[in-house]
């Protein structure tokens, strides 16, 4: 549900998102500006503390693990009542946070009817297009670095 939300919010404020593959990552999206890319943990609460801990399972059963340092570059909190936050650092061995107002995202959407519709044939609405992208992007694939 967060990640869904961010993935709205962010398209709206200009960024390319991506999604990673795998379930492993520690982040849930790539947030893409055209000049750097950021891993993003998305969270969801609807109490006034977020948790931090990530629970996958494995043979043995589940495991409850606290992030590690650089896990993700920032982290977005979508609580229940709609409001969004983003914290620019990665909160490692942390087990939980409370947003505070300055990590209100100015800008974002809070109601999907602000959303405006895109017609038929408007660039916006194509795969992989950013209209505050320049058309000088360059790519490298990961597997050239």
């Amino acid at each position: 549900m967060a990640s869904a939300k961010a993935l709205a919010t962010f398209t709206a404020l200009g960024y390319d998102v991506s999604v990673p593959f795998t379930e492993s990552a520690p982040y849930d999206l790539i947030l893409d500006d055209g000049t750097v890319l950021r891993r993003l943990q998305c969270r969801y609460s609807s109490t006034k503390e977020v948790g931090l801990r990530r629970t996958h399972s494995n043979s043995k059963g589940y495991v409850v693990k606290r992030f590690e340092i650089d896990s993700y570059d920032w982290l977005y909190v979508l609580r229940a009542d709609g409001s969004e936050y983003l914290i620019k650092e990665c909160l490692a061995g942390r087990r939980s946070i409370t947003p505070r107002p300055e990590h209100r995202i100015p800008g974002a959407v809070t109601e999907w009817t602000n959303v405006p519709a895109l017609k038929a044939g408007d660039p916006r609405g194509s795969v992989g297009s950013n209209p505050t992208r320049s058309a000088k992007s360059t790519w490298v694939s990961s597997a050239s670095c």
